[in-house]
């Protein structure tokens, strides 16, 4: 492999700096409660206003929406819950009989609080909201607390508040940053502690989940979006920029890669990627143009095999496959966040409206992490029980397990059963213990 272009800048820069800011924020807010929380909001999201928002003021703020916006959103609203709710049905209950008296099981119980961060900036992140808030209520999550930060300081952007509305949100905060995640993990304004924090949000949002994890669960620490393209002499040098393009506008870090086995098609798309970003509007080509500068990267590989090695070693947040055979790339591929196969689908797609989710693990920690789905929310909870003859089965082997571990208290629960309801067996046990203490 070599590089045609290389990243001059990693995803780890500036973490420590980060770190110390959001652990003094969340120290604030442990300490100040809800008053701490609203002085934050108004520092820096500017808002004043009410933080619990009521059914009045979601429908005053939603009131003035196209009816067309509205369609729209109700359609990728339901392509969504229709995923989530196959991902639900493919999960199932079980109990077995693993020997005669014992029956163990499998339970499903979604947890009870569910708190989904929808971020604010430069755009207004209606598919995030829809994308956390109607897959937890897809797994039967009871209440959900989702926050999102003020626009401009006039509250929620009426398009996020109408998306996370009707996806089935049980309280909506005006809250962002540092100060809605802290408030959903204390339970601030609700009166409920999440149980699972969920949701994409700037560095400053993943640092407060990474640093409340325990307190309460996470879905995945992650970073600022990624796409990786991998693609082959076939692939179209346009589409390949133009994807690359469309998601360096999420933010000045977040990165844009692509390996590829044509040093033509790498190099020509090079040369496509900065025509297409200064095309853009402002913000957009601030945030993409210093994206591709810093953490843009082109790879130059020997064939597919090394390009599939090296997409597993990159473990990308987006995958776009632009090659031949793509059952192939199907069935080898076995690290990233969310597939793309083919030139006819684009992460753009996968982001706002097919149906699979779009929050999905960065800076590789799809190497042991899926995207966001119902089974995030549902706690996979086991049981057993078992009858006497059952526990004569158990209780011996148990007890000699336990003490090979040097742990006597454990062995004297097995003891006590066997004994209780199957005294000889109990004092063949002791007669076989005491042989093996005198022979060692």
């Amino acid at each position: 492999m070599q590089f045609l272009k290389k990243a001059v800048k990693t995803p780890a820069s500036g973490e420590d700096e980060t770190r110390a800011i959001v652990q003094e924020l969340i120290a604030q807010i442990r300490a100040g409660g809800e008053a701490k929380a609203r002085e934050l909001s108004a520092r820096f999201d500017g808002w004043h206003g009410d933080i619990n928002l009521t059914k009045a003021n979601i429908h005053r703020l939603t009131a003035a929406i196209p009816q067309g916006a509205k369609d729209d959103i109700d359609f990728a609203v339901r392509q969504v819950q229709a995923f989530a709710r196959k991902q639900r049905e493919s999960l199932s209950e079980f109990q077995v009989e693993l020997l005669p008296g014992l029956i163990t099981g499998q339970k499903l119980v979604p947890v009870n609080v569910a708190g989904c961060y929808v971020p604010g900036g430069r755009y207004a992140h209606i598919a995030s909201a829809y994308m956390s808030v109607a897959t937890a209520k897809a797994a039967g999550v009871p209440h959900v607390v989702a926050c999102t930060p003020s626009h401009h300081g006039a509250g929620p952007h009426p398009l996020v508040l109408y998306a996370l509305d009707i996806s089935g949100a049980d309280s909506i905060l005006c809250l962002g940053g540092v100060q809605a995640i802290a408030s959903m993990s204390f339970g601030l304004f609700t009166g409920r502690r999440a149980d699972l924090l969920v949701g994409p949000g700037n560095k400053y949002v993943s640092e407060a989940k990474r640093i409340l994890f325990g307190e309460v669960g996470i879905d995945v620490l992650a970073g600022p979006t990624e796409i990786l393209v991998l693609a082959d002499g076939s692939a179209d040098p346009a589409t390949v920029a133009t994807d690359l393009v469309g998601q360096a506008e999420h933010g000045a870090e977040s990165p844009a890669w692509l390996i590829t086995t044509s040093e033509a098609l790498g190099e020509e798309v090079a040369e496509l990627v900065p025509q297409l970003i200064v095309q853009l509007p402002a913000d957009a080509r601030a945030a993409a143009g210093a994206a591709w500068r810093d953490y843009g990267e082109i790879v130059l590989a020997e064939g597919r095999e090394e390009m599939a090695r090296l997409s597993d070693e990159y473990a990308p947040e987006h995958l776009e496959v632009h090659c031949r055979d793509l059952d192939w790339w199907l069935q080898t591929l076995t690290t990233y966040g969310s597939l793309f196969l083919g030139e006819e689908t684009t992460v753009a797609y996968g982001d706002k409206a097919t149906g699979p989710n779009h929050i999905l693990p960065t800076r590789k920690a799809a190497r042991y992490s899926g995207g966001l789905s119902v089974h995030k929310f549902i706690k996979t909870l086991t049981w057993q029980r078992m009858t006497r003859e059952a526990s004569r089965r158990i209780a011996p082997v148990t007890a000699r397990i336990s003490r090979l571990e040097g742990m006597e208290a454990h062995a004297r629960s097995a003891d006590y059963r066997l004994e209780m309801w199957h005294p000889e067996d109990q004092q063949r046990e002791e007669a076989g213990l005491v042989r093996s203490r005198a022979a060692r």
